[in-house]
């Protein structure tokens, strides 16, 4: 009985985009209150500095390279590994050899 319990949180949290800060993460500390109603979840804005770094909220929509037929051939949407967390937007066009190396 437990297994399934765990097999069928792990299927919810899978597919969640999360990274150190952002959307994803909440998401997910919300499921996880709802198992552990006692969990206290502080929330840092933004901007705030802590220690040696500064809390830097990373959420993303879309990400995807197109190949030259037009087809999506990595697309954020199909596996949100697909693009590497804090990754800044960019809309170029690159030959496969320059994308390689």
């Amino acid at each position: 009985m437990i297994g399934n319990e765990i097999y069928s949180l792990a299927q919810k949290l899978y597919p969640i985009n999360r990274s150190l800060t952002g959307c994803g993460v909440r998401q997910t500390l919300g499921i996880l209150k709802e198992i552990c109603p006692a969990m206290t979840i502080y929330e840092v804005p933004s901007g705030t500095k802590v220690f040696d770094w500064t809390v830097i909220e990373w959420n993303i929509t879309e990400g995807y390279i197109i190949g030259p037929d037009g087809e999506r051939v990595i697309d954020f949407k199909n596996h949100n590994l697909h693009v590497v967390g804090y990754s800044i937007p960019i809309d170029i066009e690159l030959e496969l050899e320059e994308l390689d190396g």
